[in-house]
């Protein structure tokens, strides 16, 4: 179903920051980041950033690093080639200005987590999907600024929105050009009577119950022509 795909996550001054650091690292870091529903981009209101940065960094020290048979949270990424694209994004933000939270380290195609923070919208990894454990936070100043960087973006499967504001989370949404948007969450596959599907060039098709139902029948008709009539007219 997915292509390349972009999550953006959209942070308020009146989120809950605790809530909204432990769903960055499950969104953007479980498995190693290589999901369609991974958190790809934070976007964080200039005047909480500095504390919700302290927050994820703290979290990202404790991710365990490793092989999967040893059940670590940080795993090789799939490929060599995915390996080298993580870190061409990186180089580029690095020698843009990107704020490194963790030193970048590498060991053949396995990448320890990186929070990136600082990032602006002239590195390459504010529009290019690293699919891996590496997250670009970018500061911004308004809703607006936000709600345009997402749209700017080529693709649009989920996004997310952390508020304590209902009527601004749904604002966000209805502004957001995306499939889905989860309100005080990370993006996920479900709940699957949920139609999963995205905008413009993320996704292809629509899933769920129903929708794949839908995508996989045919509908056929049999007209029965009664040798006389059933009815009469007038």
């Amino acid at each position: 179903m997915c292509n390349e795909t972009f999550h953006f996550c959209i942070v308020l001054e009146d989120a809950d920051l605790d809530l909204v650091a432990a769903n960055i690292i499950k969104g953007g870091f479980s498995y190693s980041g290589q999901r369609c529903t991974a958190v790809k981009v934070v976007l964080v209101m200039e005047s909480v950033a500095d504390v919700l940065v302290k927050k994820v960094k703290e979290k990202v020290a404790k991710l365990t690093v490793g092989a999967p048979e040893d059940d670590c949270d940080i795993t090789p990424v799939v490929s060599e080639s995915s390996a080298n694209f993580i870190e061409g994004l990186v180089k580029d933000a690095k020698e843009k200005g990107a704020t490194f939270c963790q030193e970048y380290k590498r060991d053949g195609n396995l990448i320890w987590p990186l929070l990136l923070d600082n990032v602006r919208p002239d590195m390459r990894i504010a529009w290019e999907e690293p699919f891996g454990p590496v997250l670009p936070v970018i500061r911004i100043n308004s809703i607006e600024e936000g709600i345009h960087h997402c749209n700017a973006s080529n693709f649009g499967l989920q996004g997310c929105v952390f508020t304590k504001d209902v009527n601004k989370a749904i604002l966000i949404s209805d502004a957001m050009e995306t499939g889905t948007v989860q309100i005080n969450s990370a993006p996920a596959r479900g709940p699957d009577h949920f139609p999963f599907q995205g905008l413009k060039d993320s996704g292809i098709g629509s899933q769920g119950v129903t929708n794949s139902i839908n995508m996989m029948t045919k509908i056929k008709s049999t007209v029965i022509n009664l040798p006389t009539p059933s009815y009469t007219v007038g």
